[in-house]
């Protein structure tokens, strides 16, 4: 009996703790209404991001992500020396991150001397 006592304390115990709700994670909201300067370039080649072709991505703090509003194509030959999926450049955007992909409101290639970077949140 005091065997049973303690298996039935012990089950209870257990379900008790596999019960309680997971801490959920804050989603990081990224949202730039007034103009950043960001990284730039093919997320395939530069950035080592899956998918199907070379396609525009920006990096963040870090993270890349895939580019919506602008195509690779609208800024130049992206395997060009200085391609997209040759170089990481700086653009100036306006934007949110919505689903995973970079919404671009406003894409602005930057040549070198005005690339200084802004990005932190």
């Amino acid at each position: 009996m005091k065997k049973f006592i303690t298996l039935m304390f012990f089950a209870v115990l257990a379900l008790g703790v596999q019960a309680q709700e997971k801490a959920k994670k804050a989603p990081v909201v990224i949202n730039f209404e007034k103009p950043h300067v960001v990284e730039t370039a093919c997320g395939e080649c530069k950035f080592g991001m899956e998918g199907k072709e070379c396609d525009l991505a920006v990096r963040i703090d870090g993270h890349a992500y895939f580019v919506d509003g602008s195509d690779i194509d609208d800024h130049g030959d992206a395997h060009a020396k200085d391609g997209f999926c040759n170089k990481v450049r700086k653009a100036e955007v306006t934007g949110k991150v919505v689903n995973g992909r970079f919404k671009a409101t406003s894409f602005r290639l930057l040549k070198e001397e005005q690339a200084k970077p802004n990005t932190k949140i």
